[in-house]
């Protein structure tokens, strides 16, 4: 049996009742009117997964039904009149599908389960992504509007939806456990226990009580490629069998819980040094979720200051500090090793600066290159940012001043300055 719901459109009684009796007997819930101006109403009322209706109707044809309908469920149309033009019209204005009578039953009810599930399905990933959007703590590190942003936002919410495990890489800072207990939060799991520990203090011995304060929820093992070797058969056959050993209590017991991992190594590699089991990785990586660098994705920079200096400003009640030109080119100038959470402490300390009336000091250190142990100014970062934006400028548009200075949003005369005070070569540029 099935809890879809079809809403049957069609003004012959006759065919009307066919179709009710047809997609009843195959599990379905229908709704059946004789007129499709009645459609919209039974339609909020009603909330059906997909619409039947056929094409010819006195007052309102399938097709104009079809076009004065917006996000509503699937239509599929049905005709005893069908020819190519009008499947061709529907197909344009949004129709699933389109059938022509006489129809074999088993293709008809075929077609009306995948729009269904397709249907559902988007619904699913709709309220998955609001419950996103809800949850508090999402902006802290989720903030941002970049493509790589966008993109986790919606693989998140789609691996909320199931229930296999999940393998989180990231580097430190980019916020593997914020997106872990999102996760958690956003699935059917939700009211049940989130655990998070860290796979490198696990032992054979506390496995156990681990998975029973983690039943009927989630657990979160953090740096899984520091497991203890003598744990990970363990581990890997408490995933296969859904079973764990308690010492000295007899025989396997059942659990129920989800299993997401983290790790900031290359588990490749982990696995070639032997540090790390393949079939164990291959077990966790039921969905791979990457999360990405603050340097890849530099146009949230701006973003995620502004959002960490309001946080703190409100948080220690002052006023947020502006944020000088001078101090953004030199955070969009870092590599950001810390990667976000680097961004948020600096934000802190700059608030808490501005708070007791202190002014950014100008050696404020900021690493150029990640691991790189030359420090340099806040300055000596600007310098080094708009040397390279406007180089590039330069490059890309053959020496034109007026294109260069339109492309960076200056007036010319800055340029010249500028590029006299960063004493760029502008021949040797092009």
């Amino acid at each position: 049996m099935t809890d879809q719901k079809v809403l049957i459109i069609d003004d012959d009684r006759l065919m009307r009742n066919s179709l009710v009796d047809l997609i009843e007997a195959a599990g379905w819930t229908t709704k059946a009117l004789a007129r499709a101006t009645d459609a919209e109403r039974w339609i909020d009322q009603f909330q059906p997964d997909v619409i039947l209706s056929d094409v010819r109707m006195p007052e309102t044809s399938g097709l104009d039904l079809l076009k004065s309908l917006s996000a509503a469920p699937p239509v599929v149309l049905i005709s005893a009149h069908g020819d190519i033009p009008t499947a061709v019209d529907a197909m344009n204005n949004g129709a699933y599908s389109f059938v022509e009578k006489p129809f074999d039953p088993k293709r008809l009810l075929l077609i009306l389960s995948h729009a269904a599930e397709n249907y559902q399905m988007q619904q699913s990933n709709l309220r998955l992504k609001e419950r996103l959007r809800e949850l508090s703590g999402v902006d802290r590190i989720l903030l941002g509007q970049s493509p790589q942003m966008h993109r986790l936002r919606d693989m998140i919410a789609m691996v909320a939806g199931a229930n296999s495990a999940v393998l989180v890489r990231g580097e430190t800072g980019t916020g593997k456990d914020l997106v872990a207990r999102m996760i958690h939060d956003l699935s059917s799991r939700c009211d049940g226990p989130y655990v998070a520990v860290n796979a490198a203090q696990i032992t054979a011995a506390n496995l156990p009580h681990i998975a029973h304060k983690a039943s009927g929820g989630t657990v979160l093992l953090d740096e899984i490629g520091a497991c203890p070797p003598d744990v990970q058969p363990v581990l890997l056959r408490m995933i296969d069998t859904g079973e764990v050993l308690p010492v000295d209590q007899g025989g396997p017991e059942q659990i129920d819980l989800r299993i997401i991992a983290a790790t900031n190594e290359d588990t490749d590699a982990a696995v070639k040094a032997g540090t790390l089991r393949a079939d164990l990785i291959y077990r966790l990586d039921g969905f791979s979720i990457d999360l990405p660098p603050l340097r890849e994705r530099r146009d949230d920079i701006a973003l995620l200051a502004t959002r960490f200096r309001q946080e703190f400003a409100t948080q220690y009640d002052c006023v947020p500090p502006p944020l000088e030109e001078d101090e953004l080119s030199a955070l969009m100038a870092h590599e950001w090793p810390g990667n976000v959470r680097e961004l948020r402490n600096l934000m802190d300390r700059r608030v808490m600066m501005a708070r007791h009336g202190m002014t950014v000091p100008q050696d404020t250190a900021l690493d150029t290159k990640p691991g790189d142990t030359h420090k340099t100014g806040l300055r000596t970062a600007v310098a080094a940012f708009e040397r390279q934006m406007i180089g590039k400028a330069l490059h890309a548009h053959g020496g034109r001043m007026e294109d260069v200075a339109h492309e960076l949003g200056i007036g010319r005369r800055t340029l010249n300055e500028k590029i006299v005070k960063l004493g760029l070569d502008k021949n040797a540029l092009l």
